[in-house]
């Protein structure tokens, strides 16, 4: 028993425990399937700042970098987006970051995830009303069925 617990000893430390996580090129948020590269040096003033259009829902995997929706690598959840006075949101947004608000830069739009579509609003009101449909017609059925 000992011999063998002495053999399988040397094999142990031969397996290596890997541990791994996504070091990020750069602090992004996501709004409406694009991708914004925050810019921390670049900060507005409140008369420069518009309404509010979102805010960050989820975070992205630190192992995969996969995310979806209104996504951000370094802010938490429920972070402010705003629209910029005079700047399409095509071409940036502002981050609330405490008091202030830091400018984001459009980049690329992002990938495609298949939770994207499953947290569309579209996508939950079709399911609703399927399944609305759907149970309208098991009632119909079985009251039908019991009239005859």
């Amino acid at each position: 028993m000992k011999r063998k617990i002495l053999l399988s000893l040397p094999f142990l430390l031969i397996i290596s425990f890997s541990v791994q996580a996504l070091d990020w090129a750069y602090s992004f948020v996501v709004w409406e399937g694009k991708v914004y590269e925050v810019k921390q040096e670049e900060i507005f003033t409140d008369s420069e700042i518009d309404k509010i259009i979102g805010e960050v829902k989820t975070k992205p995997n630190d192992m995969t970098g996969d995310y979806y929706g209104d996504a951000s690598n370094s802010y938490p959840k429920g972070t402010k987006y705003y629209e910029i006075k005079g700047t399409p949101t095509s071409t940036a947004i502002a981050v609330q970051e405490g008091n202030q608000w830091v400018k984001a830069v459009y980049v690329r739009n992002a990938p495609f995830h298949i939770m994207n579509v499953f947290s569309n609003i579209f996508f939950k009101s079709a399911v609703l009303i399927i399944g609305l449909i759907v149970i309208g017609v098991i009632y119909r059925t079985k009251k039908f069925e019991s009239h005859v």
